[in-house]
């Protein structure tokens, strides 16, 4: 089961670790992001976006056959 934050973020397999970091951060609104007490919890956030994604990935290159 794919993380519904995740599926928001409406990025294709093929991206990049970075692109993902990147997606992240836009989707948390501005206030958000200035707030210093929820700085461990957007490193989760990122980081939990970050590893929905490798899955992701790792899922569509299982070979077949």
């Amino acid at each position: 089961m794919t993380d519904p934050a995740y599926q928001r973020l409406g990025l294709s397999a093929t991206a990049s670790p970075y692109a993902v970091l990147r997606a992240a951060v836009r989707a948390l609104h501005a206030d958000t992001r200035a707030v210093r007490s929820f700085r461990m919890a957007r490193k989760r956030f990122y980081r939990q976006m970050v590893c929905a994604h490798a899955a992701r990935q790792a899922a569509d290159d299982k070979p077949t056959g």
